[in-house]
């Protein structure tokens, strides 16, 4: 890899490290290249990815950065899995390590704050942005139904009165 080539990869890197809600660091030694694709194709449905790139490249591109805490993470071969979605990454990289004991994650960072692999865990617990934004419309859209359901419930009743009525009157 010459110069130009390296730069380019520290310059993405960078872009990664500024742009992603979450970035978990794994050693992957032993993981198969299907395996490696399976994990990929996974990250890639929840809006994620997978980059694999030379540690010191790495540790260049998070000078500077809010998560440059990490950089004691990237020891020997190791992977990193991104998401702007905070939670998404985590919850994939976490779902992949209990199936694969070769997937061993070494931690990560969310912001500026720098995650142990507990702390990674703990992401992965939480709620994922999809599902916050579901429980908060459903929490809107609960009082308005009820609402609906007490005006047009008395109009039920009315109407029920009613036809009784002309039943009692028709006999």
């Amino acid at each position: 890899m010459d110069r130009a080539q390296k730069e380019k990869v520290v310059e993405e890197l960078g872009q990664i490290f500024e742009s992603s809600g979450v970035v978990v660091v794994a050693h992957y030694a032993g993981i198969t290249v299907a395996q490696m694709q399976d994990l990929r194709a996974k990250m890639r449905e929840v809006g994620g990815s997978v980059r694999v790139a030379k540690n010191k490249l790495a540790k260049i591109a998070l000078d500077g950065k809010p998560s440059a805490k990490m950089a004691d993470l990237l020891t020997g071969m190791t992977v990193m899995a991104y998401s702007e979605d905070p939670v998404a990454a985590a919850k994939v990289a976490d779902e992949y390590a209990k199936k694969n004991d070769k997937f061993v994650i070494l931690g990560g960072a969310m912001g500026d704050t720098l995650l142990d692999p507990a702390g990674v865990k703990a992401v992965a617990a939480m709620p994922s942005r999809e599902e916050l934004i579901a429980s908060i419309v459903g929490c809107i859209v609960a009082p308005a139904s009820n609402i609906a359901g007490a005006i047009g419930a008395p109009a039920s009743n009315i109407a029920g009165i009613l036809s009784t009525i002309e039943d009692k009157a028709a006999a």
